[in-house]
């Protein structure tokens, strides 16, 4: 049996009873299509209304079945008007609340009645508290709130509510039941046995409709053998997209570099500085790659000044020295011309021709490049993705180098093979500043070589971090003047460009502005995302001349932008920002041999994770535990950036929660590569609808 053999499985949800045109929209705006779709639609979390908790155990925050005798209900009339129910069940009191009701439902609440509710527990002015709680009389035998099982919950979308979502999917889990095996097991048993998982239509129905026997505490903390199988397989089947990817790219030829280069070699003798034992390290991985004719795919992780950019260099050398030519991409012009500026003045010294393409180009300008490329007389192009539009040619392209890949997606990497050079592809290295966990690195870039530049260079300087409330913002600018005064310069990153209602954020340029009124004696400058790109070039380019004291900024100076005499680092609204962001922007100083600070200013009051976050950042200026907390606190969606690795449409695992199962993950996927290639495609297929579209780009 395949599983294309379910065809009731296979058929649209419209043909369930209760689904008009309407509500089949509302099912395809979730990616629910077909009734297979339905069935792994899966609750992301369970009501506990296996049975009544008495007052006296209730928690606020926590929802419960309660049962009580009605002792009085009162109308109040203040500025909002509510119904309010008190009830005793002897261990303690509960207040009802109503905002919305009628008159009917206001005379129904009598003394002495008996009643049951479900919802979530608040704390109240005088006793807790449930806001419009479900609710039957006792005397209504065919309206009680307990049940036999735990309630899935399911995300949903505008207009559906739970009950319909369990209507619909009581029909597919009845059609399931009834089948034979309808749902294919793709997993092999030597995956599965030794780890004593269900198979996958008993899981199926057990996540749904979890009985009264189930484990409650496994199923809450999801570590109940039906979860844990569908968990293994929807990591198993993101793994095996990115594996099958590799092995996609791997069919193709790449051009084999000469091992030895004596411009990387030249290159190396006249930096002014040694290299780090990691930076040497992660060099001979890289040469050791290009060496041959198999693609290179490698991801390079380095902390903020760990000197990526170097290693860049060095491997852009040795394919110019094997007579191929070098692209390398940046998500920003900001970044993409602070890398142009680093690249030809070590270029100027070794004779190579460096171009410079991003879309904003003068087409003079652009015509010019595009055929100084073609004709082979650029080695190394240096933009941002217009570099790899189809007007772009190359004449021999043997490397392509991509930095922070998290910004782009999947997709566009493998765009580059179509620029490849006589039916080879060139190799690929990839670079970023965000330090990832090792654990998301394995599964986000499963298809890539990992190497770590985890050493800074020497003379690199700590930098302190301070955290401080917005009501102390005049000693922060005096502490500006006096910075600015001892002939250092500063750096105020405001998150927005301009004022916003919504998000009550500093804006760059009201902040500019406010800030020379209050410090005319200093030149200050402003740099912002809808500036024109010579606009900022030209205010960065007097940054570093020192001819600007204080640059006032959003966050288009995260990276790229390197001043060695910048010291000090304000941060806005700090609160707001990702810890791996605020980490990169607290990069930009200490770059130099001048002590450096950094001030997280925030707005208002802390709450508890705003506070544990900014916390962290106060204590270590390890990126790597810095983006471990920030994946156990936002997740993996922010931490890498986008959308587009896929991994925000996990359905029932979690990047964080589930990370013990990684290794067992890999071991399971060289399992299926050997025992049941055959199983890879549809498995991919079940999790990820457009899996190995990628591979066809």
């Amino acid at each position: 049996m395949t599983l294309h053999d379910n065809t009731a499985l296979l058929n649209p949800i419209s043909t369930l009873r209760g689904i008009g045109p309407k509500s089949a929209e509302k099912f395809h705006k979730l990616g629910i299509f077909t009734i297979n779709d339905l069935l792994f639609h899966l609750p992301y979390r369970y009501e506990d209304r296996t049975s009544i908790k008495s007052i006296r155990q209730l928690l606020p925050g926590t929802s419960a079945v309660v049962e009580g005798e009605i002792l009085d209900s009162q109308l109040k009339v203040g500025r909002r008007r509510s119904l309010l129910v008190r009830i005793s069940d002897g261990s303690g009191f509960l207040t009802l609340r109503f905002f919305h009701f009628s008159k009917g439902q206001q005379d129904s609440f009598t003394k002495d009645k008996f009643i049951q509710c479900y919802g979530e527990i608040r704390r109240g002015p005088n006793s807790l508290e449930i806001t419009h709680p479900e609710y039957s009389f006792t005397s209504d035998e065919k309206k009680q709130l307990t049940q036999d099982y735990l309630t899935p919950v399911y995300h949903s979308t505008e207009g559906m509510h739970q009950t319909s979502i369990r209507k619909i999917l009581d029909q597919a889990l009845d059609a399931l039941s009834l089948s034979s095996n309808e749902m294919m097991d793709l997993l092999p048993n030597s995956i599965t046995n030794p780890l004593h998982l269900p198979g996958l239509k008993d899981a199926i129905l057990q996540l749904h409709r979890p009985t009264a026997q189930t484990n409650t505490q496994q199923l809450l903390g999801f570590k109940h053998p039906s979860q844990q199988r569908l968990i293994l397989e929807e990591l198993l089947a993101h793994h095996l997209s990115l594996k099958e990817l590799r092995n996609k790219t791997l069919v193709y030829g790449a051009p084999a570099f000469d091992q030895k280069s004596e411009l990387t070699e030249k290159f190396i003798k006249q930096l002014p500085f040694e290299l780090t034992g990691a930076q040497q390290r992660v060099i001979a991985e890289i040469t050791q790659n290009q060496s041959t004719s198999i693609p290179m795919l490698r991801l390079v992780q380095g902390d903020v000044g760990s000197g990526k950019t170097v290693v860049a260099m060095a491997a852009a050398l040795q394919a110019i020295s094997s007579g191929w030519q070098v692209a390398l991409m940046a998500p920003t012009e900001t970044l993409a011309e602070q890398h142009f500026q680093n690249f030809t003045s070590w270029a100027e010294q070794l004779n190579i021709n460096v171009g410079w393409l991003t879309g904003k180009l003068k087409r003079s300008l652009r015509k010019t490049t595009l055929e100084d490329l073609a004709q082979g007389r650029l080695q190394l192009l240096v933009g941002t993705h217009a570099l790899f539009q189809d007007e772009v040619k190359y004449k021999k392209l043997g490397l392509i180098i991509i930095d922070e890949q998290h910004r782009f997606g999947v997709h566009q990497r493998l765009a580059l093979k179509e620029k490849g050079y006589e039916g080879n592809i060139a190799h690929q290295l990839i670079m970023t500043a965000t330090p990832i966990p090792r654990t998301l690195a394995m599964t986000a870039y499963a298809d890539l070589d990992l190497s770590i530049i985890d050493e800074l260079p020497k003379g690199r300087q700590h930098i302190d971090t301070v955290v401080l409330p917005d009501s102390r913002r005049e000693q922060i600018i005096q502490r500006v003047s006096e910075a600015c005064k001892n002939g250092r310069q500063v750096y105020w990153v405001c998150p927005l460009i301009e004022e916003s209602e919504l998000l009550d954020a500093q804006a760059a340029e009201n902040t500019a502005e406010n800030l020379q009124h209050i410090l005319p004696e200093l030149t200050i400058g402003l740099v912002h995302g809808r500036m024109k790109s010579e606009q900022k070039s030209g205010v960065i380019a007097e940054f570093k001349k020192a001819n600007i004291n204080l640059l006032v900024a959003t966050t288009v100076i995260e990276v790229g932008v390197d001043v060695p005499n910048a010291s000090l680092m304000i941060i806005e609204n700090a609160e707001r920002l990702g810890l791996s962001q605020l980490h990169q922007l607290r990069g930009r100083v200490g770059r130099g041999s001048i002590k450096s600070n950094c001030v997280l200013m925030y707005n208002g009051k802390l709450s508890k994770i705003g506070h544990e976050r900014l916390s962290i950042m106060r204590e270590t200026n390890d990126g790597f535990a810095i983006a471990e907390k920030d994946l156990e606190l936002r997740g993996p969606g922010e931490l890498l950036g986008t959308k587009q690795t896929g991994l925000l449409q996990l359905r029932v695992a979690d990047i964080t929660r589930d990370q013990y199962l990684f290794p067992i993950v890999e071991k399971a996927a060289t399992k299926m590569f050997k025992e049941c290639p055959e199983n890879i495609t549809p498995l991919i297929q079940r999790w990820l609808k457009q899996g190995l579209q990628y591979g066809n780009v």
